[in-house]
């Protein structure tokens, strides 16, 4: 699949921005984070900016941008009209959550940080059931798939909450907390890559057309002399060797990295914890935006055996 910059930006900073808007949901009420106006305005601001950033960018990528709303109507039967039922529904009581923090109602503050929470969970969740639910792209169409979004968002916004609190002296359980998934999100996405590495396609040229028992098939002439939608869109090949680099930049500088200077950063406190956990910040979101490009540069869609393009092998 074409890995169009703006769904790969988007779906990286709107996980990172629900994941933050998570935890900060989360841990708030329970005074695990700072809990001064201006951390709070900082931190749900930041996620909220995110999560806008990610939603504007991903219109970028339709073919009439001012339809995007009719998108909304479809929720009975789309993931992706459930999506932006969702961030739409989870805008309400993110906005409730920022005016709280800022205003210092506590009270306020608990009960819209849980249901931020819960509707970002929510989002992340319909956003990775978007791919998950597309049978003909086997590496989407995957049990992982879901729980990998889910995963992933949660890491990236932790790891954003530790470097935010880290310059306010208070990083320890975020920066646990980040270290703990970016470890667990490093072995995940390995299983993850074996796994689809091992699954065998949905078709083949020979299942396709019925004529597997004479041997191999493959088309006498190309169904189009120049180059298509489907070919830009679906038919998108990424060499062998810049998979397996881009595999090793994703888990190394997305997850391990990230985490192991999480780790270094619990006992140094001060300054080099900020320092630290900034480092790990950036890393995370380089490797992260490694990782989605991969996600779809991978993914193979049925429909490019009739072009005879077929799986990589």
């Amino acid at each position: 699949m074409n890995p169009a910059p703006s769904i790969v930006f988007f779906t990286v900073a709107s996980g990172a921005g629900y994941g933050l808007l998570f935890w900060m949901g989360l841990l708030r009420p329970l005074g695990l984070v700072p809990g001064g106006a201006a951390f709070g305005a900082g931190a749900v601001g930041l996620a909220l900016v995110l999560i806008m950033l990610g939603l504007l960018s991903s219109t970028a990528h339709l073919g009439r941008p001012e339809r995007a709303w009719r998108a909304l109507s479809q929720w009975r039967s789309s993931w992706l009209s459930r999506e932006g039922v969702a961030a739409v529904a989870t805008f309400a009581p993110a906005g409730l959550f920022f005016i709280a923090v800022i205003g210092g109602k506590e009270w306020l503050a608990w009960w819209t940080g849980l249901l931020a929470a819960a509707g970002a969970a929510a989002t992340v969740y319909c956003t990775g059931m978007i791919y998950a639910s597309l049978k003909p792209i086997r590496q989407w169409h995957n049990p992982l798939t879901t729980p990998g979004y889910l995963l992933f968002g949660a890491f990236s916004g932790a790891v954003l909450l530790a470097m935010l609190a880290a310059f306010w002296g208070a990083a320890a359980v975020p920066a646990a907390i980040a270290a703990l998934l970016g470890a667990g999100s490093f072995i995940f996405k390995r299983v993850y890559w074996a796994s689809i590495d091992a699954a065998p396609p949905v078709a083949t040229m020979e299942s396709a057309t019925g004529l597997g028992f004479i041997g191999k098939v493959r088309p006498l002439d190309p169904p189009h002399t120049e180059t298509n939608y489907l070919l830009r869109e679906m038919a998108f090949r990424i060499g062998r060797v810049h998979a397996a680099r881009l595999r090793r930049i994703a888990s190394l500088a997305g997850f391990a990295a990230p985490a192991v200077l999480l780790a270094l950063a619990l006992p140094a406190g001060g300054v080099p914890a900020g320092i630290l956990a900034l480092a790990a910040a950036l890393l995370a979101l380089v490797g992260l935006l490694a990782e989605r490009w991969l996600m779809f540069a991978e993914a193979t869609h049925t429909v490019a055996l009739y072009y005879g393009v077929g799986e990589p092998r």
